[in-house]
């Protein structure tokens, strides 16, 4: 159902149950069954009066668009339109009560205006607590999917980014091996089209299994050790626990291979890596050790010379909040350690 036959289904279900408690009200107090009968009719009015009032006090607020004022302004205007739209309601079942001869003169005395105004007022009052309380809510839902839906484009276009990077230097890889050693060419090929095929099922994801990615990431080393040969020395130590978690799709391979790119690389007698995992207060912990050093930072002391650390900051931003955190530091004169911290998901 949608929110406009929603809304209809709302008004003339409440408006009749309305009417049928005034006419059971009615009963109780005058009795008879004989007088009783024509009083239903300015009764049933009364309650058509309210679904025309109440409706066209929703196409007024929605054209003048209440809902985007302050609390403070909304609230006047709701209680000064209860007030109108009240009285107006109760004079006009005091005209349709005249023509059925129901009420006398006194019906339209000071005392009685204001003892029955009150309760229409009330009633309206409610009514439009009760459609604005709505209306915020949806307002706030929309915005909230909204933001979801911005958030997700943004992860998508990152991870677009990523894809291209990460085949490029790959196949870069292998490029090398193929004139010198065809045999261990082909078991790269082997192993990116494993790291490929990943890749594209996780990639629909905005999270992946930890178990997964480090998969991922172990074939990738063993691209490069076969690149480096005896100038990559690799240790991969990973916690039982560790594969309960969650983690953005190939980012434990983009901080891998930032780490060989920008440090092993470039030292004539290579170096080693290492990729350590802990479980601590349920968090949990990855650790990226790779001979080099830092030379560039920014005032947070994060490196950003490639895409990939900057893209890692903006993807736990976004799928974490701040319940993830991400480091890059000298950790010694000749080490870099890179460390995230992620919660359970």
């Amino acid at each position: 159902m949608n929110k406009n036959k929603f809304y209809w289904s709302l008004q003339i279900l409440g408006w009749s149950f309305y009417a049928i408690i005034n006419i059971i009200v009615a009963n109780i107090v005058l009795g008879n069954q004989g007088t009783v009968a024509i009083w239903y009719f300015p009764l049933i009015t009364e309650a058509v009066f309210f679904l025309l009032a109440t409706h066209f006090f929703r196409f007024i607020s929605k054209r003048l668009k209440w809902i985007y004022l302050s609390i403070g302004l909304l609230s006047i205007r709701v209680v000064l339109s209860s007030i109108i739209i009240g009285s107006s309601i109760y004079l006009l079942r005091i005209g349709v009560s005249f023509v059925l001869d129901l009420y006398g003169s006194e019906s339209l005395s000071l005392a009685n205006i204001l003892g029955n105004t009150f309760p229409n007022t009330l009633v309206v009052f409610i009514w439009s607590l009760f459609y604005f309380i709505f209306q915020y809510f949806d307002r706030y839902n929309k915005s909230l999917k909204h933001e979801a839906e911005l958030h997700q484009m943004e992860l998508n276009n990152l991870k677009s980014q990523l894809n291209p990077h990460f085949i490029f230097n790959s196949l870069n890889s292998i490029r090398a091996l193929v004139d010198e050693n065809p045999i261990k060419s082909k078991t790269a090929i082997t192993q990116l089209s494993n790291i490929l095929r990943n890749s594209l099922t996780t990639d629909q994801n905005k999270v992946a299994r930890f178990e997964d990615e480090i998969k991922i990431v172990k074939d990738y080393l063993s691209l490069e050790t076969i690149r480096y040969e005896e100038r990559l020395q690799t240790e991969v130590v990973i916690h039982p626990k560790s594969y309960d978690y969650y983690i953005p799709p190939l980012m434990l391979q983009t901080l891998v291979e930032n780490g060989i790119k920008h440090g092993i690389s470039k030292l004539k007698g290579g170096g080693s890596l290492s990729i350590h995992t802990t479980i601590d207060n349920d968090q949990l912990k990855i650790q990226i050790r790779n001979t080099g050093k830092l030379t560039s930072q920014n005032i947070d002391g994060i490196n950003v010379r490639g895409l990939g650390i900057s893209n890692t900051k903006k993807r736990l931003k976004l799928i974490f909040n701040n319940k993830a955190h991400f480091r890059i530091i000298n950790e010694t004169p000749n080490t870099v350690l890179t460390e995230i911290i992620l919660p359970k998901v």
